[in-house]
């Protein structure tokens, strides 16, 4: 039965992002997750996750014929421009690129790549790849025909989705999440716009404030604009209520890749109805759609990409184009924006997440059922969507459903938010949100939630004496929803089975073990002991503010900690060593105002190796 085996796995399930050993799980989910099409439109390849493999999906029969298997789970997909060969991310802590020939169907070549290599894209000429090295937070040039690499350019954090322009000279890339530290007044993702000759960034767009989960990215045909998915959080305002977006909106933003700038951001909800965690994005051929995937709600945005221009325009020149619109700042927060010009259309399948459009129909990989969701655009059904399955159907087991509940949107009230939303692949989002769990007017970053299950109490203040009682609240005051008890049960499964990601800081050099001794010597090991590196105390530490004043903390496992920041209970310390010098009054956050800077650099490269 289709992922009974999940429930037998003695290693546990990681961050879909990273595919470590869940080889029983892969002998029935393929988990289709990133698509490309053949230049003639007559195949779509299929990157199956935990399939480990690439599937040829023929449009003209509407089957699927054949099928690649690679070595790591692949995520990234990218056809020659000759189309004679497919190149395909393997998405793990050693990154692989595969190079597939597509005329035997087989791996003719893999060279290595950074941690966690996703997204891609080739020159036009064929002679360079553009990898998206997630967790090395940048982006890895190598030279196609021997995979020699020829450069790395630096971006913000965590690349997970890149497009080049059709004249090769722009790679923009989408950053996941944002940097710095959380407590200030503008917290946001931003979008890396590379120079490739000069390999690179020409410019650095910030997104509006709140702005996190950057998913997908697309360029005009024509090459002008860069369109961008992600979720814009209304961070500043406590989680009262959802309606009208009062928590979360799913947003794309449209970026003028010439100058390198903003030109405006534009939300895909409707007044009362979320369109969650948009990811996929596409444009036609022809120029005249735009369309996004929204992994969380399970349908397809097809947006009249002239018409939306047209109205970006008129609102930045001062004219009044809905109730709400009469200028470029009104944009962002109008949910009304896309009324007329653009379709929300059901897919029938479940987490739609990469698109890629063949002709008059657009493709969704639909992740959690195992299927390939396909829209006709020119179709006047009402609902034109079918969905072709990739493997057999059957009974799911708790971890896998627990896993699609956690990023299941539909749970939630209105569809506003699914639990992803805040906790993208079950981390956190880097923002700071004012529960109502512990008061009002005291927000706190967004935690982990890997070992939460294992670590009680939760909450950065410990109020929740378990992680079981986190997930029942969150259901209820978060998505304001009643669901069943099995539910929740099936999400505790999902979380307690996730296991950590290894660093890509080198845990085996001179510094990293001078700074294990300084870990001991400065007395952080008390607090954070092996192997959780948490005692599953409460502390004050001196470090609460207003409502939080002469309150304690709980103490937060080290656990995964370099993919983490910012940190302390409100995001007030943008890295490590800001949390062991600045922000350590009075030596509570272990002994450091004594060390020497070779020390205190040792030891903030130690905790970021846990």
């Amino acid at each position: 039965m289709r992922y009974l085996a999940v429930a037998a796995l003695v290693a546990a399930v990681v961050a879909p992002e990273v595919c470590q050993a869940q080889d029983a799980l892969a002998q029935e989910a393929h988990a289709p997750v990133s698509l490309a099409v053949s230049a003639d439109g007559s195949t779509v390849y299929v990157a199956e996750h935990l399939a480990k493999r690439v599937a040829f999906f023929d449009t003209a029969s509407g089957t699927v014929q054949g099928a690649v298997a690679v070595a790591e789970c692949p995520w990234g997909l990218a056809v020659s421009p000759d189309g004679t060969r497919l190149y395909v991310t393997g998405a793990a802590p050693a990154g692989k690129v595969f190079v597939i020939d597509l005329g035997s169907k087989s791996v003719v070549q893999t060279f290595d790549a950074g941690h966690t290599p996703v997204a891609f894209a080739v020159s036009p000429d064929g002679s360079t790849l553009y990898v998206c090295n997630r967790f090395d937070n940048s982006v890895g040039v190598y030279d196609s025909a021997g995979g020699a690499a020829l450069g790395k350019i630096g971006v913000v954090r965590e690349p997970v989705a890149a497009a080049l322009t059709p004249d090769g000279a722009r790679l923009v890339v989408a950053n996941l999440l944002a940097a710095g530290a959380a407590d200030g007044d503008y917290v946001s993702a931003q979008v890396s716009v590379l120079d490739t000759a000069s390999r690179s960034v020409f410019a650095s767009v910030r997104l509006p404030n709140g702005s996190t989960g950057l998913r997908g990215v697309c360029i005009s045909p024509d090459g002008a604009f860069a369109y961008v998915t992600h979720i814009l959080g209304r961070y500043q305002l406590p989680t009262t209520q959802l309606e009208r977006g009062w928590m979360n909106t799913n947003a794309m933003s449209v970026i003028d890749v010439k100058a390198g700038t903003l030109v405006n951001t534009v939300l895909l909800d409707d007044v009362d109805l979320g369109a969650a965690n948009p990811w996929g994005v596409a444009c036609t051929a022809d120029g005249k759609y735009v369309c996004v995937a929204h992994a969380g709600t399970h349908e397809i945005s097809v947006i009249d990409r002239p018409a939306l221009h047209e109205k970006l325009t008129k609102a930045a020149a001062g004219e009044r184009v809905s109730d709400v619109s009469s200028s470029a700042e009104d944009v962002p927060n109008d949910l009304a924006f896309l009324v007329d010009i653009r379709r929300r259309v059901p897919l029938k399948g479940n987490g739609p997440r990469g698109i890629a459009i063949a002709g008059s129909k657009v493709y969704a990989a639909e992740y959690f059922s195992d299927s390939l969701g396909c829209l006709d655009l020119t179709s006047t059904r009402v609902n034109p969507a079918v969905s072709i399955p990739l493997g057999s159907v059957g009974e799911m087991a708790a971890v896998w459903r627990g896993e699609m509940l956690f990023n299941d949107a539909q749970m939630c009230f209105q569809h506003w938010q699914s639990c992803a939303s805040c906790h993208p692949d079950a981390r956190a989002d880097g923002l700071n949100w004012d529960l109502l769990n512990d008061g009002i007017g005291n927000p706190k970053n967004t935690k982990s939630m890997l070992l939460a299950h294992q670590t009680p109490p939760v909450m950065s203040r410990g109020v929740r004496d378990k992680a079981e009682t986190a997930v029942r609240s969150g259901m209820k005051f978060i998505q304001f929803a009643v669901r069943p008890e099995e539910d929740a049960a099936a999400i505790d499964e999902y979380l307690k089975s996730m296991a950590s990601v290894p660093s890509p800081v080198a845990a085996d050099d001179e510094a990293t073990k001078r700074g294990e001794a300084v870990f001991n010597k400065a007395g952080c090991a008390n607090c954070h002991p092996t192997p959780l590196y948490t005692d599953m105390q409460k502390y004050e530490l001196g470090m609460g503010l207003y409502g939080d004043a002469g309150q304690p903390f709980d103490t937060p496992t080290l656990v995964e900690v370099w993919r983490t920041a910012p940190y302390l209970h409100d995001g007030r310390a943008a890295t490590i060593r800001d949390m062991l010098t600045i922000h350590n009054p009075g030596d509570k956050h272990g002994k450091t105002s004594d060390l020497t800077e070779q020390e205190l650099n040792d030891l903030a490269q130690f905790v970021m190796t846990r």
